[in-house]
Parts: C-alpha cells; structure tokens; sequence
C-alpha cells in the first residue's frame, strides 16, 4: 500500500507493479490469491494535485545533470541515486539517467532550458500526471482518493500484517507500506521510534527589514545575493533574478538561499556584480568629476541615473546615509560603493509559507536504508520524497529526488514480498 498520491507515490506505485509483473506476479484487487493488490491512498479528491502545481503549472519534473552534492544529506540521496543506477530501471534503462528513462518509457517527451531544468514538451504538468496515471493503471494499480490515512500500527510478530486505519473508520491491512505523505502527516502515520525533525517551510520567499524594500515592492534586479550569518560568515551565495515585495525579497536565487536562512542573518544583495569595488569607485569619481564639468549639481540621483531604476538607486543612498537630492562629495563615493555592493537587510524569516515549494524535515535520514528508503527498525516500512529530511535547490531536483525515492522505494518493496512469498 503506497499512502499519499504525490509525485512519490505515483512514482513508487508504478515501479512495485512493473517489479511484480517483471516476475509473472498479477496486480491487481481482483489478481487473486496469487496476485498482489498495490493500491495507492490518497486524502485528497484526486491523485497528483501537488504535480500540477509544480514550475507554476509546467512542472519542472527533473534537471540534466542531477549532483547529489546538491542535496541536504547529500551522502544518503547519493547512495540512493548511485543503487538506482547500478539496479537500472524497469522501464527504459539505457545509460541514461533511470529517472529520465523511466519517463521516457512511459511516453513523457521533454525540453531542457535555462541551467539544466527539464520540462514536458506540451509546457504543462498534465502531460506529467496523465502518463503516470496510465502507467499505473496499465499495470493494475488501484487509486483509492478521499481516503486519509491516520494512523499506521506495525506487525506485532513476524508474519503479521500492517493495520492502516483512516479518518472514516475503516481499516485496511498491508503486507508493506510505503508513506509519500510529507510534513506533519507522515509523523503522526508512522509508529513511534523513528527520529523527527519539525518541518519547515523552505525555498520560498523571505521577510526582511521592510525599512528599504517597501518602495521597491515589484521590481525585479539582476544581481548577486548572499547569506551571512551572525557570526559574518557567508552561508550561501546565489546569482539571479531578486524581486523585491513589499515584506521582503522573492525570486529564484533568494528562494535557493531560503534553505539556509534563519532569522538575524543579513541579505547582502550585489546589484553591480560584473564590477569588482574599486573599479566601481574609480567609475563614481570620474562619473561625479564630469557631472560637475557640464554644470550639473553632482546628486546622488545624478549619480546614479542610467546605473540603477531610481527607485533602487534611491534606496541604494539611504542606506549609504546618502540624500538622493543633494550634491554629492568625493568623500561620499566609498559609503555609496559600499551600498552597491552590499545592500543589507535583516532576515526576518520565510515571507510567505503557502509560496514556499517545500519543507526541510521529517524524518531523519540515519533511520533509513538509502538503497531502499525502507525503516531499519520496521521491516515492511519505506518513506519517500519529503516525508524524509531531503531538500534542494530550486531546477527540478526536489521532484527528481521523489520520483527516484519513490521508484527505490516501490522496487524493493516488490522484491520483498516475492522473497517473502518464496520463502513461504
């Protein structure tokens, strides 16, 4: 049983049924005593809602070159990603990437754009749900929706079943269980014991000082932004585009640098990084020097007018301690360089939680067999996608990590009941 229609569970239910079918074994509620029923428990009214909203609507499904070092604990989402490779897929399995292959197998046609991010060629997260769904209902997978799950109680003695118990009553049993339900929903299914982390939000917008960035609300820059720390170590750095809104900064690069943001750190945004510091100030003197030949008055504005928006170049002088509307002095051009630079503002904290694309948490990652996703103290038990503590940038790698999650997942849960069946 796979407990949560998302992008992992999809994933996990196809690979378990091409695993049973691989070996003659049917699929299906009605296969029989000899077959296996992989059915897929879903709380909402409908599978894969949580695919179509993804890359707004396009679904950024996977990147070119997926590096596990991009990951938080990178060490287990390797071993994951290189037992993925070494088993090959079930579907497709031709040296390419077995995520990749296993969509393609399954129909999907994509585009690679800007830093490697893939994308259904039909540019919308339908084609990415309707070949997963075929897929699985080609191999004899049921859709259970409307059916939330609530608690999950494990085998008491070896060659017991789990107990599923959902919000209306009812009660299924399983022979395993694969959780892809993420956040706080995966803690309370799981039997106690295994360690959790709280999720939080992550890979969204953050809140700031508003003191700066309230007149600057909907204007975009090209820019450098960095991460510092109490401690004025840098945490992160990312190149991109900053929106900047009314509570604070959005856009991609501050969304990558939200994974590792926590209240009181600084935003240093970088709005010339193409020019190194002393440069810059050579550029300002001379600048300021040819104002005052023409007969200018040499303002801040002046100064920077054609460099920056107003808007930003005026925000620029105030924190420079700088009047927009006043002359400018030689001895004022450091302080302004400094702003350029190295904007600062305060972090308050994740802007807004409904905007963010993911959460870091759940469960930690030492209770888990990377090559499996299975519980060590539970056998019978695999967790996938979010529910574990993997996060990463934004380009298509989180969902990346949920399809393959899922497919290991699915796979080794296959193999385990044939084993079991076997052995019996």
């Amino acid at each position: 049983m796979i407990i949560g229609g998302g992008a992992a569970g999809l994933a996990a239910a196809v690979a378990a049924a091409d695993a049973l079918r691989a070996r003659g074994v049917r699929v299906g509620a009605d296969a029989g005593a000899d077959g296996v029923d992989v059915a897929v428990c879903e709380a909402d009214e409908r599978v894969g809602r949580s695919i179509l909203a993804t890359g707004n609507g396009r679904c950024n499904f996977s990147n070119a070159q997926v590096d596990a070092a991009a990951y938080r604990n990178a060490a287990f989402v390797g071993a994951a990603l290189d037992e993925l490779r070494r088993a090959g897929g079930l579907r497709g399995g031709d040296g390419a990437d077995p995520v990749h292959a296993f969509f393609a197998d399954l129909g999907l046609v994509w585009r690679e754009e800007g830093e490697g991010r893939l994308y259904p060629l039909a540019n919308k997260a339908t084609s990415v749900l309707e070949v997963l769904r075929a897929a699985a209902s080609d191999a004899g997978v049921r859709e259970e929706c409307g059916r939330e799950a609530v608690r999950l109680d494990a085998p008491a003695r070896k060659g017991d079943r789990f107990h599923v118990r959902f919000a209306d009553g009812a009660v299924l049993h399983a022979e395993a269980v694969i959780v892809a339900a993420g956040g706080n929903a995966a803690r309370a299914l799981v039997p106690e014991g295994l360690a959790w982390e709280e999720p939080r939000a992550v890979l969204g917008p953050l809140r700031t000082d508003a003191r700066l960035v309230k007149a600057l609300n909907n204007i975009r820059v090209r820019c450098a932004a960095s991460l510092v720390g109490r401690d004025g170590a840098e945490k992160a750095c990312e190149r991109g585009e900053v929106l900047f809104r009314d509570y604070g900064v959005s856009g991609i690069a501050v969304f990558n640098l939200s994974r590792f943001a926590e209240p009181g750190d600084t935003l240093r945004i970088d709005l010339l990084p193409q020019h190194g510091e002393a440069p810059l100030e050579e550029l300002l003197r001379a600048r300021l020097a040819s104002l005052r030949e023409r007969g200018g008055a040499g303002t801040g504005d002046d100064a920077l007018r054609g460099m920056t928006l107003p808007a930003v170049g005026r925000a620029v002088l105030k924190a420079a301690g700088l009047h927009a509307e006043k002359p400018l002095a030689q001895r004022d051009v450091p302080a302004l360089v400094r702003a350029l630079k190295g904007l600062a503002l305060e972090v308050r904290g994740v802007g807004e939680a409904r905007q963010c694309q993911v959460h870091r948490g759940g469960f930690l990652v030492e209770a888990f067999d990377p090559r499996t996703c299975a519980a060590r103290a539970v056998p019978g038990l695999h967790v996938v996608g979010e529910a574990l503590d993997v996060d990463a940038p934004c380009g298509g790698y989180n969902l990346h990590w949920a399809w393959a999650s899922g497919m290991l997942a699915g796979r080794a849960a296959a193999e385990s009941l044939m084993e079991g069946a076997r052995r019996a």
